[in-house]
């Protein structure tokens, strides 16, 4: 039992580094060339770095025939021009051995935009302009990159009883296909990368949510040991998973700066990221429902289809929401994946899980229309007892308070349940609603702690910050186990060189890190509380040590408050300059089903004349476990809800098919939620901890607050249209 008052956990406590970035001092992959400060711990900024700039194919499929390279090499500044003609052989080796585009190392184009060529210059403009002038010929082929007519490979099955039978003796059957379309992650920051060789060295500044990862890739295709590696990445500028492994521009980087001996910075285009980098793919998704009339599910069969490239196969857990979300004694599943010549697909925030429930959620909500039930009722018929994939029993499943709690504070028992019965003006008004599953991540996690003489505390891990909130929730972590305040704990992350993290997504840094960060301050606080009571001269000497706690950096009695001594004061009587711990966390088989859930309650408008949507209002109740800061609980919901809106009604990437060309390559075509399309958002989250989950009790929440908004919506425009629309996004075009 952990002795420590909760003083800083729970609070709602604003972000640690938000001055930092709020006036311009945080410091990206791209700004360490362009700054001369730097931590004792960190090494000095690149000085004297050169710009480098990506060729990208111009076709979708074929061979290099040729690369003239005269015009841009007679550009000033311009240092070299490297290519599969003169770059030399990589080792490729360990995991990157797996990796199956290799950087310039064939004649190869895969996909459209593919990098063929990168331009090294002394200056940015100079870099651009040379790679606008090399001329790249090819043998080019017509690529495949529609999922109509593809077989695709051998599927991903799951089965349980008999789902064909159990669905053919159904009273009530319904068959529905939904498309969604591929989608992007468009973080605010570009990715970038900045590498420098000392030797056999290599030092890389990284847009990345896995410094770790990246450290192990570049020394596999590099031929290194790791330890000669080092990734640094303190602030993320935005991600949704777009960093959750290493694209070619990072190899690139790492290439130009051993050619040319200089350290290189290479920061991708807006438009180069929608080649450059991965993507939520296209899914073409069939389910067939089987229910009694009362709308007890019996069966469900799925069927889907997902684009990947043809180098390389991506798959995510789409199933798993089929699996567990509702209980039915017969389930029977298909993932298959359609190979086509296209850049990888890769995790986008609710990987798998948000792209199942979407169409599970829908599907549940045609079915109860058909029946004449209310949505919410259906699925209170429908919650297990127990985990339907495995029949273990589950942790924490709260989906039920959620309902209740949705249902109260939206107002839902107002809804008329007619389709196109409420309107307002020329407005149509309706309500939808959605669950939402995702599972806890569970990976090992280490975290060193160091206790100073003046009382303040490091600790130490190499995750990263992408933007919700880690250096302030650790910090708070950190804060109540050695019993000091948030101003006396530095946290730091972001370098491979410190303590080994799992790679920061799928919900999982709040509940791997944190808790080893709370195993190493347990560790520190204890070895210092030992000290204490075994030192003749402290005031606390003999005391049981079960019995001391610690607050505001004073070591007390808690029989008798007024016995105590300060850290400080301990660690200079005793001439120790520090105190270090090593926290460690390694989650063993779990006992129960672990997941988080979600109820989004969503209202909006239809123009009746031109099929505008209007998103009015959005509530979202969530059972996470403990929730470590409310205020960066309620961001991540409202953020979650903001994406929501996007893949419900507006993201879409849009392929030209003669060539494989991104036709809205940009912010201005690709259209995401702006402050117009955001309405009133409101987010709930249960009361509650999930020790079963890992020892600080937290589920996660970084990706169930994004499940379940896009089918809450769609499900809201049927109630208020009496259309259903089954593509992704929803458009005027679908509804008039």
């Amino acid at each position: 039992m952990n002795p420590q008052t909760r003083a800083a956990v729970g609070a709602p406590l604003s972000r640690v580094d938000g001055r930092l970035k709020v006036t311009g001092r945080a410091r990206y992959a791209a700004d360490f060339p362009h700054t001369r400060t730097s931590t004792p711990d960190e090494p000095p900024a690149p000085e004297g770095a050169v710009h480098a700039v990506v060729v990208d194919s111009g076709v979708g499929r074929g061979r290099i025939t040729g690369i003239d390279t005269r015009a841009a090499l007679a550009q000033p500044g311009v240092l070299r021009v490297i290519s599969h003609l003169d770059a030399p052989g990589l080792p490729y080796r360990g995991a990157a051995e797996r990796e199956p585009l290799r950087v310039f190392q064939d004649d190869r184009v895969r996909f459209f935009g593919q990098p063929v060529a990168v331009v090294v210059a002394t200056t940015l403009e100079s870099a651009q302009h040379a790679a606008s002038l090399v001329e790249v010929r090819y043998d080019s082929r017509q690529p495949a990159t529609r999922m109509t007519g593809e077989r695709g490979g051998e599927p991903e099955t799951y089965a349980r009883g008999e789902a064909d039978a159990a669905i053919d003796s159904a009273p009530v059957v319904m068959e529905m296909t939904y498309r969604l379309a591929r989608t992007h992650h468009n973080p605010m920051e570009p990715h970038a990368t900045v590498a420098r060789w000392d030797g056999g060295t290599l030092t890389v500044w990284d847009k990345t949510q896995s410094v770790i990862g990246t450290r192990d890739h570049l020394a596999g295709v590099f031929g290194l040991p790791p330890e000669s590696v080092r990734v640094i990445s303190p602030f993320v500028g935005g991600s949704f998973g777009s960093c959750l492994r290493s694209w070619p521009h990072v190899t690139l980087a790492a290439l130009a700066a051993r050619e040319t001996r200089r350290p290189v910075e290479l920061a991708l285009t807006r438009r180069q990221m929608y080649f450059g980098t991965g993507y939520r793919p296209a899914y073409e998704y069939t389910v067939r429902i089987g229910s009694d009339r009362r709308g007890r599910l019996t069966g469900m069969v799925h069927d889907v289809r997902a684009e990947t490239s043809r180098h390389e196969k991506f798959t995510e857990p789409v199933l798993l929401p089929g699996q567990t979300l509702y209980g039915m004694p017969h389930v029977s599943q298909a993932y298959r994946t359609i190979a086509l010549d296209v850049n990888t697909p890769t995790y986008l925030r609710g990987t798998g899980f948000t792209t199942g429930a979407h169409v599970i959620e829908s599907a549940l909500d045609e079915l109860a229309h058909e029946l004449g039930i209310d949505p919410v009722e259906l699925r209170l018929r429908n919650e297990p007892d127990e985990d339907p994939a495995g029949g273990s029993p589950f942790s924490t499943r709260r989906l039920r308070e959620c309902y209740r709690v949705g249902v109260r504070e939206f107002g839902w028992h107002h809804r008329d349940p007619r389709p196109r019965s409420t309107r307002e003006g020329d407005w149509l008004i309706g309500m939808g609603m959605a669950a939402g599953v995702h599972d806890c991540g569970r990976a090992p996690c280490q975290a060193r702690v160091r206790l100073d003489a003046d009382g303040t505390a490091l600790v130490e891990t190499s995750t990263s910050d992408m933007g919700p909130g880690t250096y302030t929730s650790q910090t708070q972590i950190a804060a109540d186990a050695l019993g000091l305040t948030m101003r006396q704990v530095t946290f730091r992350l972001g370098d491979s060189t410190l303590a080994p993290a799992p790679a920061h997504g799928g919900s999982a840094t709040m509940a791997v890190v944190g808790s080893a960060v709370r195993d190493g301050c347990d560790r520190l606080r204890r070895s210092a509380v030992e000290l204490a009571v075994g030192d003749e001269e402290s005031p606390l000497y003999g005391v049981d040590a079960q019995d001391v706690a610690v607050r505001a950096g004073r070591l007390y009695a808690k029989s008798d408050p007024a016995r105590g001594e300060t850290y400080a004061r301990l660690l200079t009587r005793n001439d120790r300059t520090h105190l270090e711990a090593l926290g460690t966390h390694t989650p063993g088989r779990p006992r129960h089903a672990l997941y988080a859930y979600s109820a989004v309650f969503a209202e909006v408008a239809v123009d009746r004349r031109l099929g505008m949507v209007r998103v009015r209002r959005m509530l979202g109740v969530y059972d996470a476990g403990r929730i470590i800061n409310p205020k960066l609980a309620e961001s991540q919901a409202l953020g979650g809800m903001v994406g929501g809106i996007g893949a419900a009604l507006l993201e879409r990437t849009v392929t030209d098919h003669r060539d494989g060309r991104i036709v809205n390559a940009d912010l201005a075509d690709y259209l995401v939620p702006v402050n117009a399309d955001v309405p009133d958002l409101r987010a709930v989250y249960l009361d509650g901890e999930d020790r079963e989950a890992n020892p600080l009790g937290v589920k996660g929440l970084g990706e169930v607050v994004l499940v379940g908004v896009a089918p809450a919506i769609v499900n809201a425009v049927f109630h208020a249209t009496g259309r259903r629309v089954r593509d992704l996004p929803v458009t005027a075009e679908a509804l008039l």
